[in-house]
């Protein structure tokens, strides 16, 4: 019997790159590959050797070479995500079952579409997260406009679309005037690898996770930590990943005197080093205004953290958190960050018993719930 032939379409693959997105589709592609579906990931080549690599069951395919995903101003660079899209119309020459596309970065997605027309194949997409024309703008000045009309177009191209929150549904109805059939299936974590993995001996008191962006608002974090410092000179902070934002971070770490109190990882290698660093800490910070989801804080309640993020209206982490069971709910101020963290740190919280809601998240539900929308 011939084996289902699945595609994923993103540029940036896991482990070469490393964020939700990655590992969602990272996480997935073992699951289906272990359901015994021929998995394949199109993407840039991020590593040595042969454009067609096999790992952990997956084809792993690099159909053009890597280009930085960011600009040295820290925005996401739009030469590359033209250059990916171009060379996204190499997928006419493959064969697939089904093909599933994340909706960054854009361009990808009208290539693919003349695919899928071509091939009279149907097109799934993953919507992570929508920007809309008041970000754009933000984010880009008078050219925003022109990327949201290109986010607004790209949001037609798909059959039909898959949105990791309830989130970023609602903004794809409402800021994009999207029309066409939208199913949730939210982002998930490896419950049972979290639960049996030991503390790092590398302890901390407060702890983030993620790319070092802008709109991570780590600065922040870091502002608190120096408000802490005054009754925890010991304080004890560490912040995981790599970004635009790693060398304006550091140099604030050095004009704030914390040299001893913050210390940088890079993404790590191994993701169980990750959750060994959350189980040694004590607070998971994560002051991010924008996410589609935020996989990252549902492994920190998973591994028995309270988490302290934003109440922003395009922060979806928010929505994972229960006020006072699995952490804070908070504005985006230094003082009042500072101020949670105390209070998880005074009253000697070492550890939460993650909640019953964390078990709904678990990758093989996650897998179960997207092959039923492709089968059916």
């Amino acid at each position: 019997m011939k084996k289902i032939k699945l595609a994923i379409v993103y540029d940036a693959i896991y482990p070469y790159v490393k964020g939700g997105t990655e590992k969602r589709n990272y996480e997935l592609s073992k699951r289906f590959a272990q359901k015994g579906y021929s998995v394949h990931l199109y993407g840039m080549k991020w590593w040595k050797g042969g454009n067609i690599i096999k790992k952990d069951c997956i084809y792993l395919h690099g159909i053009c070479k890597p280009l930085p995903l960011y600009t040295k101003k820290g925005i996401r660079s739009l030469w590359q995500a033209f250059y990916f899209g171009i060379n996204c119309l190499k997928l006419i020459n493959e064969d697939f079952d089904i093909l599933d596309i994340n909706h960054m970065p854009f361009f990808s997605l009208y290539s693919v579409k003349l695919v899928t027309v071509a091939k009279r194949k149907k097109m799934y997409a993953t919507w992570n997260e929508v920007w809309g024309r008041k970000y754009w703008v933000e984010y880009l000045g008078k050219l925003g406009n022109i990327a949201y009309l290109i986010e607004w177009l790209s949001a037609r191209m798909p059959d039909e679309i898959i949105a990791v929150s309830e989130h970023t549904k609602n903004k794809l109805i409402n800021d994009l005037r999207v029309k066409r059939k939208i199913t949730v299936v939210p982002n998930g974590i490896n419950l049972k690898e979290i639960l049996d993995i030991k503390p790092s001996i590398n302890k901390s008191d407060v702890i983030f996770a993620g790319r070092l962006l802008s709109h991570k608002n780590v600065n922040l974090l870091i502002a608190s930590v120096h408000l802490l410092k005054n009754n925890y000179p010991n304080i004890k902070c560490v912040i995981v990943g790599k970004g635009p934002e790693e060398k304006k971070l550091k140099k604030l770490v050095d004009q704030l005197n914390l040299q001893n109190n913050v210390i940088f990882y890079n993404f790590l290698e191994n993701h169980n080093d990750l959750y060994a660093l959350m189980k040694s800490s004590k607070v998971f910070a994560f002051p991010s205004t924008r996410e589609g989801f935020g996989i990252v804080a549902l492994e920190a309640i998973a591994s028995g953290l309270p988490v302290i993020t934003t109440d922003h209206k395009d922060n979806a982490t928010k929505d994972l958190i229960i006020n006072g069971e699995n952490g804070q709910v908070v504005q985006l101020d230094e003082k009042i960050i500072a101020e949670k963290v105390l209070n998880y740190l005074s009253t000697n919280t070492i550890t939460i018993k993650y909640s019953e809601s964390v078990k709904n998240y678990d990758w093989d539900m996650i897998a179960k719930s997207i092959e039923e929308i492709y089968l059916k």
